[in-house]
């Protein structure tokens, strides 16, 4: 099958592109390259990927948010569409808000006609756990009400949401929408916690606990999330006329502190903690529901946090060494 995957050389979509080469599919693999963060890891994933198998896997630079770049890639005969390009970041939205505006919501638009002017009938793509926002339910179900978000970035992902239902519902068009929990592992990015509470200890600098280090999340490890991408597309290759939502998480609801323990313990090396008020837009708690994915897509976590980050930490000390 042929593949088109936005977002190419971002955190998950490196490694989700990377599982559909190794496994003989050919990837048409887009991204704008933008310095929101260090290009070198960007190009590095990127490096990864032409080794693999430089004849199923074909690049192109170019930027969602301008619709006529799309036409650079009109002449692949795509089968199913991952994306997962995006403006991320829940902080980073609170000072550039138009960044989301432009990919998140102009880049899935324009993702969105792509697809209906190419007759592609199959998409999966990347919400958030971010889009329940100011809810009152400890576990998060797929069909609570997402329309309190506490950021910009989450209210773009409920956005995406309601677009592709617009076009399921008028183009007969596909939809799994995969709503991650916290995705951590390999190749991260450097504004995720696990990057900076690693570098902050290995570098004998403060580790800031934010809401005082009272912040629960529900940590998925990068494999995971590929697994839940993987499953999800043989599900779709399988279904005619469908919209789904499913939640990507473990079910566990851990708290920060426990997590920067983990990491100490990998390290071998105890953290200098400042505890901080709570940071705007910040989610305190999170949990995912995963009955809905175990059903439909018979996906659940295989991964615990100590195996996640002692493959981390490992990563982090061999890449960052080099």
């Amino acid at each position: 099958m042929k593949f088109l995957v936005t977002g190419c050389a971002g955190f998950i979509g490196f490694h989700i592109a990377r599982k559909l080469i190794r496994d003989g599919h050919n990837v048409i693999g887009i991204d704008n390259l933008n310095s929101y963060y260090d290009l070198k890891l960007k190009k590095d994933r990127l490096n990864i990927l032409k080794s693999i198998d430089a004849k199923k896997f074909i690049f192109h630079k170019l930027d969602i948010s301008e619709e006529s770049a799309l036409n650079k890639i009109s002449k692949y005969k795509v089968n199913i569409i991952v994306h997962l390009a995006a403006q991320a970041g829940v902080r980073y939205s609170l000072k550039h808000p138009k960044e989301y505006i432009k990919s998140n919501l102009n880049g899935f638009f324009n993702i969105l006609n792509y697809s209906k002017k190419n007759k592609i009938t199959k998409i999966i793509f990347a919400s958030s756990s971010s889009v329940y926002g100011k809810t009152r339910e400890k576990i998060f179900h797929e069909n609570l009400r997402i329309d309190r978000p506490l950021q910009l970035y989450a209210a773009t992902k409920a956005s995406n949401e309601l677009m592709a239902a617009s076009y399921h519902h008028l183009y007969s068009i596909d939809f799994i929408g995969l709503r991650f929990f916290t995705v951590y592992g390999e190749w991260g990015r450097p504004d995720m916690a696990i990057y900076t509470f690693t570098k902050n200890i290995t570098e004998n600098k403060p580790v800031l606990l934010f809401n005082n280090g009272n912040n629960f999340r529900d940590f998925t490890y990068i494999d995971d999330a590929v697994a839940a991408i993987n499953k999800s597309i043989n599900y779709i290759k399988k279904q005619k006329k469908i919209f789904e939502i499913f939640n990507v998480g473990n079910n566990k609801n851990i708290n920060v502190k426990e997590y920067l323990k983990v990491i100490e313990l990998n390290l071998g090396k105890k953290a200098n903690i400042i505890k901080v008020p709570h940071q705007p837009g910040d989610m305190i708690s999170t949990r995912a529901s995963t009955y809905k994915s175990k059903r439909n897509l018979k996906f659940s976590s295989k991964y615990n946090l100590q195996i996640g980050i002692k493959n981390y930490v490992n990563w982090f000390k061999d890449y960052y060494k080099k």
